[in-house]
């Protein structure tokens, strides 16, 4: 069954091929083939290889998505109540993996700087896609070469050296669901030259209740001296299905920090790779998951010491309720000559139901003699002590217990440094974990 599905997505690549990507450049198009018959020879996973026994993708495999088109564009109303930041200078808007230009608004760049759709970018023939598309993705992942193969839109950004770029980027990626069961593909490439900063938020959400599949992924390549800070919601559908993959890859003295916040979507998978490829690098992972009713959350994290002097911090914090599930898994790989390695890894796990589960497996390699690694995690219920404290001073069970929830969430958005969206993060996390009469 499995393999007359994958046969169903060789069939609607060459439909693909032959219609919307028959434009590409010929490297574009040697790149999907070759991303294809990569995607043909490996199948989608399943429970029984080890880095998908947390999570079956079979409600995705039992069907057979068909490639999305853009549909009937949302207002600019539906579009503004799905933003996260207040000021939206800097927003490109995709509707079902297209973009759609009379919603975006690109001004006031500094010289040199490039905020575009990436198939805006191909058609202009920008020969620089060509040094960085698909060149630290790994496409052992099938669903990140299920999304090359299918390369086609995407946000990318530019940003050349010694420039800053001082107001964030909007990546607003909607999806409409309709009739038919849909998927698609967007694709992020970020790249900050020597000494540049820059700041992403890529926000992926639903309009409409019904099912759809969205297959992301995003590379973000950091120059000697520069600074990515890359911020990653995925509020999708309660129906929806969300697997993505973000890779960075950084110099010397380069810094990036990812975070990653998962409210929506039946299932969720999401890999991150990180290779410090520099001396003196610094990589931060901060991410958070609440989850609710059945739903599922896989997180799947590498970071890679490839260089000695370097420095990387992971944060993530689950909160799981009813019978959602999440999984974490955190691998540090310290590289042979990679010495003065500091490395720290934490997963920490509120557990609200007895039917809700947490599966953390936190790992080391280490092929260095002189580093200082630790990780650790946890799972469990409220601290009954915290929550006799409260109750004791005349806050009722209820309430005490909301507000022990949202204070774990806290943790992971005030390590956010761009403020109107961490003002809106905090209003949506007190939302789901405070209730509808949360303060706004």
């Amino acid at each position: 069954m499995t393999e007359s599905r994958v046969h169903g997505y060789v069939r609607q690549h060459e439909a693909f091929v032959r219609n919307g990507g028959s434009s590409a450049p010929a490297w574009v198009k040697d790149l999907r083939a070759a991303a294809l018959a990569r995607f043909s020879g490996s199948g989608f996973p399943t429970t029984k290889q080890e880095d998908w026994r947390f999570t079956s993708v079979q409600p995705i495999t039992d069907q057979v998505f068909a490639l999305a088109h853009q549909a009937v564009l949302p207002s600019a109303k539906e579009v503004h109540a799905h933003e996260l930041c207040e000021a939206h200078r800097h927003l490109l808007v995709f509707v079902n993996g297209e973009y759609a230009p009379s919603l975006s608004s690109v001004a006031g760049l500094p010289d040199g700087v490039v905020v575009s759709s990436l198939a805006q970018a191909l058609r202009a023939g920008d020969s620089r896609i060509q040094q960085w598309l698909a060149k630290h993705a790994w496409m052992q992942n099938p669903f990140t070469a299920l999304n090359t193969a299918f390369v086609h839109d995407g946000g990318f950004v530019y940003v050349p050296a010694g420039v800053e770029l001082a107001e964030p980027v909007q990546l607003l990626y909607l999806s409409v669901p309709g009739a038919a069961l849909a998927v698609s593909h967007p694709r992020t490439l970020l790249v900050v030259e020597r000494m540049g900063r820059a700041s992403v938020v890529e926000s992926y959400a639903g309009l409409g209740d019904g099912p759809y599949w969205t297959n992301a992924v995003t590379e973000i390549v950091v120059a000697d001296g520069g600074r990515a800070d890359c911020y990653r919601v995925q509020r999708e559908g309660s129906r929806a299905y969300h697997t993505a993959a973000t890779h960075t890859h950084q110099g010397r003295d380069a810094t990036v920090h990812v975070h990653a916040v998962v409210l929506g979507a039946a299932l969720s998978r999401h890999d991150i790779g990180v290779v410090l490829n520099g001396q003196n690098g610094l990589a931060v992972l901060n991410g958070l998951y609440v989850l609710e009713q059945a739903q599922h959350a896989d997180h799947h994290t590498t970071i890679d010491h490839a260089q000695p002097h370097c420095e990387s911090h992971e944060y993530f914090n689950g909160v799981l309720d009813d019978r959602s599930r999440g999984v974490f898994n955190g691998r540090i790989i310290v590289r042979p000559g990679a010495q003065k390695t500091d490395s720290k890894q934490t997963n920490n796990n509120l557990v609200l139901s007895e039917e809700a589960r947490a599966d953390s497996q936190p790992q080391l390699e280490i092929y260095a003699d002189d580093v200082k690694c630790t990780h650790g995690a946890t799972l469990g219920p409220l601290d009954d002590k915290a929550m006799f404290y409260l109750t004791s001073r005349g806050i009722p069970k209820a309430e005490a217990r909301s507000l022990l929830t949202y204070g774990f969430g806290a943790e992971i958005i005030d390590r956010m440094e761009i403020a109107p969206l961490q003002a809106q993060l905090d209003r949506l996390i007190r939302r789901r974990l405070l209730g509808a009469g949360a303060p706004a």
